[in-house]
């Protein structure tokens, strides 16, 4: 969760399904500029579609964890204008090659590195990918600025690196080379084999399998009786399957879940889905003798440093600002 939620400030994975796009609505403004909806319901998009895929009923746990997060992405938002502002002012520039970079970085990390659904949710979201660019080069702006506002942090020592390294280590690796073992049940919201079924009746369903299952009950008859995929006849058994062939939001709970954890009910479109994961391959992060991990580590372990420090600066930029918030 934590997890999605950084990606959702970093801006994210892609929705199933959206709602309808606010052209121009305002978020906040800040020193007279403006913050857009549309670049918070990007934003959001990662942690909107986790929370739908994990709620299906859509429980008040759906609606508080969504304004929690609509709440603290404004508020990053409000930040990097904030740090945009004071940026201008020394006259510095970011590198087009290193924003192209973090933008590929970004889709082989959040879109499983699939550029297809990355630009299907820059459209559903009412984004350009000139607007896309912009918005990922504002975020290098405020990383330039924070490392040359606090130049004289100390700097990291070989012991700090080992051990952010340690911790990034899972975040660093490349994920499209995951695979993974699982069993799962999925019950569609229409039933062919019976009419009388309704989307709440199969939910219903789904619900009582989850129960069973957490009592537990034996994983592969459930399935062979109630699934209804072309795994059901082997108890919902699938092997070595890559993780670039799940969607990112599945792919992501299964990632994150612990080995044997009943998972669901999970929804998409078309249905239900019951999921225990038996095995996990990481795949191969890169080694920290790399100059850019090395770079990425250092980073984090000086931002750690010098984060109270960052959180002053900003409280006294909020307070000489002129500040609007509509959402």
């Amino acid at each position: 969760m934590k997890f999605l939620l950084h990606l959702a400030i970093g801006i994210g994975l892609a929705l199933s399904a959206t709602a309808a796009v606010e052209l121009n609505g305002i978020a906040a403004k800040v020193n007279g500029r403006v913050v857009t909806k549309n670049e918070v319901a990007f934003a959001l998009a990662p942690l909107r579609a986790y929370l739908s895929t994990k709620y299906p009923r859509k429980t008040p746990s759906y609606y508080k964890e969504l304004k929690e997060a609509q709440t603290k992405i404004v508020d990053e938002l409000i930040e990097r204008e904030l740090v945009l502002h004071e940026f201008k002012t020394i006259g510095a520039q970011i590198p087009e090659h290193i924003v192209d970079s973090e933008i590929r970085r970004k889709i082989r990390a959040d879109y499983n590195n699939n550029v297809g659904l990355f630009r299907e949710e820059l459209q559903s979201k009412g984004l350009s990918f000139k607007k896309y660019r912009e918005l990922i080069h504002r975020q290098l702006i405020v990383q330039a600025m924070r490392s040359q506002q606090f130049s004289d942090t100390p700097p990291a020592t070989p012991e700090e690196m080992r051990k952010e390294y340690a911790k990034l280590k899972p975040e660093l690796r490349d994920t499209a080379k995951d695979k993974c073992d699982f069993e799962k049940i999925y019950i569609p919201k229409i039933d062919e084999d019976n009419l009388l079924a309704t989307a709440d009746s199969q939910l219903e369903l789904t619900e009582g399998i989850v129960a069973k299952l957490k009592k537990g009950d034996e994983f592969t008859p459930l399935a062979k009786e109630h699934s209804k995929d072309a795994w059901a006849e082997d108890g919902g058994l699938q092997q070595d399957v890559d993780r670039i062939d799940l969607s990112p939001v599945i792919a992501t709970m299964i990632f994150e879940e612990p080995t044997g954890t009943v998972i669901g009910p999970l929804e998409d479109a078309g249905g239900y889905h019951i999921i225990v994961v038996n095995k996990k391959s990481l795949g191969p992060a890169p080694d920290m003798a790399d100059p850019e991990v090395r770079k990425i580590v250092r980073r984090n372990v000086e931002r750690e440093k010098s984060s109270a420090r960052y959180k002053r600066w900003i409280k006294g930029l909020k307070r000489t600002a002129m500040i609007d918030i509509k959402v």
